[in-house]
């Protein structure tokens, strides 16, 4: 059930973020779900991948590097479901950035239950 409520929250970001974000367009609420499913497996399989390619740099940049990593799967997310566009990097370093405060704080909501 927690697994599903997060989803549906990252869904719900995700459109949010598209909101007040301009260079992000999530057609409707469908897309957003997609969207926050195709961003979790990305995440989950291809992220851990690319950050232990990326280690070097990740040391000398202290771990700013993670950030454009996150940037790119978010911007990859958009290249694979329709419906859920992102014109640049900044506009997805910046959605990345609030993807993952937003699940940061859900995160930590569920761990108190």
């Amino acid at each position: 059930m927690k697994l599903i409520l997060r989803w549906l929250v990252s869904a719900v970001t995700l459109m949010l973020v598209a909101y007040y974000i301009p260079g992000i367009v999530v057609e409707n609420f469908y897309s957003a779900a997609i969207a926050a499913l195709i961003l979790g497996l990305i995440n989950a399989l291809i992220r851990p991948l690319l950050i232990l390619l990326t280690l070097p740099i990740n040391i000398l940049t202290l771990g700013l590097f993670t950030l454009v990593i996150n940037a790119l799967m978010f911007w990859l997310a958009s290249s694979i479901v329709k419906g859920f566009y992102v014109v640049g990097f900044w506009p997805a370093f910046w959605g990345a950035l609030i993807m993952w405060l937003a699940s940061w704080l859900v995160s930590s909501l569920f761990k108190k239950d």
